[in-house]
């Protein structure tokens, strides 16, 4: 069954008894305008990435090996816009997640952090790095909800200074991880398939429920669709979204963990311009910038479209200024289309 964002307008009207004789044409053609349309069409659109990857690349690109070094890559990004998926359904934006990624990976990989997990077990980098995401997206809220200061400038202070952080914290060095359990536990392979995306496919899910299946999903698409009416409607707008922030932090520590675990380091440099890859991916994914609907669905199928074409441009030894201009494209062109979809269902209101 396809996801169904959570939006007042896709509700049945009550007290809707039988179908109308000329209604089941049109829909259909509300099906597909709706978001089992916007995730057919991601789906086509990979699906023609992998096409011209195995045209342009071969045997190169279609092997089981690379097609588990494209969902390798794609987890950490994946689990970055999931939780900017929930900030902005929520109608805001969340700057600093690659930074708060990397400054979650360093004060995880400490000498002293380690020396605690090696006396003790290994969770104990994995819940510093939860903490410090947890703690920067708190903060973010707090300046957001209570502060009144923009999302787009909080998150921007915290970008900055997270990075700094974290240089300071590193020494502008690079920290080995040498507990050996956390890293046997990041190279194993259950079923044949990578620890980290098992792990994106566990977040992805557990986002997919939340927003979808309870009351904290409703509230946060309510909160982006109109705050004024969500406060009006008994939500604690200030509160939740602190709340939307926390859990964006949360997916940047969880993201950070899964960092170290796939590079073995802790760096200042992790993450670096995650934030935009992330922002991208949820809004091709059919998320509107302006709040108000959010599709997790989409946003995984828009991870896998990005890490794909990196894939097939790497495959075709293309340069970085390339792949550059076809995800621009490939971002004006979603933020047009939304635009036009968004103008179409207020003509048919």
């Amino acid at each position: 069954m396809s996801e169904h964002d959570v939006a007042a307008s896709d509700a049945p009207a009550p007290g809707t008894v039988a179908s109308a004789p000329g209604s089941q044409p049109r829909r259909r053609r509300s099906l597909l305008h709706g978001p089992a349309g916007r995730n057919l069409g991601l789906v086509i659109a990979l699906v023609a990435i992998c096409l011209v990857g195995i045209i342009t690349a071969g045997d190169r690109f279609a092997t089981l090996d690379n097609l588990l070094t494209i969902l390798r890559l794609a987890s950490v990004l994946g689990v970055l816009s999931i939780g900017m998926t929930f900030v902005i359904t929520g109608g805001g934006i969340d700057l600093s997640v690659g930074s708060v990624l990397g400054l979650a990976s360093v004060w995880a990989s400490t000498i002293a952090t380690q020396t605690m997990a090696e006396d003790s077990h290994w969770i104990v980098m994995v819940l510093v790095a939860l903490g410090v995401g947890v703690g920067a997206g708190l903060i973010n809220g707090v300046l957001v909800a209570y502060g009144k200061v923009v999302s787009f400038i909080a998150t921007l202070a915290m970008m900055v200074a997270a990075r700094g952080l974290a240089e300071v914290i590193a020494n502008r060095r690079t920290q080995v991880v040498r507990v050996r359990d956390f890293l046997d536990f990041f190279r194993a392979d259950p079923l044949g398939v990578p620890v980290l995306v098992w792990i994106f496919a566990v977040v992805s899910v557990a986002g997919w429920v939340l927003l979808n299946r309870t009351t904290f999903g409703r509230r946060t698409v309510a909160v982006g669709g109109n705050a004024e009416a969500a406060r009006l409607a008994g939500i604690k707008v200030q509160r939740h979204t602190m709340y939307l922030f926390a859990l964006s932090g949360l997916a940047a520590g969880i993201a950070g963990v899964m960092m170290l675990g796939r590079t073995t380091a802790g760096s200042s440099t992790n993450g670096m311009l995650y934030e935009l890859d992330a922002i991208a991916a949820v809004v091709v994914g059919g998320t509107l910038l302006a709040g108000g609907r959010g599709s997790i669905v989409g946003t995984v199928l828009g991870v896998l479209i990005f890490t794909t074409l990196t894939n097939v441009f790497t495959q075709n030894n293309l340069s970085i200024s390339a792949q550059s201009v076809f995800k621009g494209a490939i971002i004006v062109g979603a933020v047009l289309l939304q635009q036009r979809l968004a103008d179409r269902s207020r003509a048919g209101t």
